[in-house]
């Protein structure tokens, strides 16, 4: 396989990828009548793993606008799984944070996650899933790495030269 031919399967698994997820998460909202939004529970996981922070710092770490980590943020105090308190650094300000309730949800979908990865590298030995694992960690790194330049790259725009 040439370079091309790599970088253009890459890309296409990539793209699948997302519609598969997308489908999936579409699915499992539907069948939970809403209740679930996949989407809100990343401001969870962020917030359980990065500790509580400001909405506009939380929508920067989630690569979002203000607007939907609010809409989102607001649902989650709803349901009392994240809360406002004031910041420590300015009382003036609040920081999102997450309650017992929210810890509770994140250990299930936590397992409910991990059991569907399960299913899905059912057949992969415990080194594939920790070379994928290393992998995909190495390639998120690097895409958001590279995301400035692709931010400016056009589409009429002559491709760059490959690396040799």
């Amino acid at each position: 396989m040439d370079h091309d031919e790599a970088i253009d399967l890459i890309a296409l698994q990539l793209i699948r990828l997302g519609r598969i997820r997308e489908r999936t998460n579409a699915q499992i909202s539907a069948a939970s009548h809403g209740e679930i939004e996949a989407a809100a529970y990343s401001i969870i996981f962020r917030l359980l793993y990065d500790g509580p922070m400001r909405s506009g710092a939380l929508a920067e770490l989630l690569y979002s606008d203000a607007s939907t980590i609010s809409r989102q943020a607001a649902a989650l105090v709803k349901r009392g799984l994240i809360e406002r308190r004031a910041d420590p650094a300015d009382g003036r300000a609040s920081v999102l944070a997450v309650t017992d309730a929210g810890r509770e949800l994140a250990t299930a979908l936590r397992q409910r996650r991990n059991a569907m990865l399960d299913s899905v590298l059912q057949h992969w030995s415990e080194s594939e899933r920790a070379e994928l694992g290393q992998m995909m960690r190495r390639f998120v790194d690097d895409y958001e790495q590279a995301r400035e330049t692709i931010l400016t790259l056009h589409p009429k725009d002559p491709a760059p030269e490959k690396p040799r």
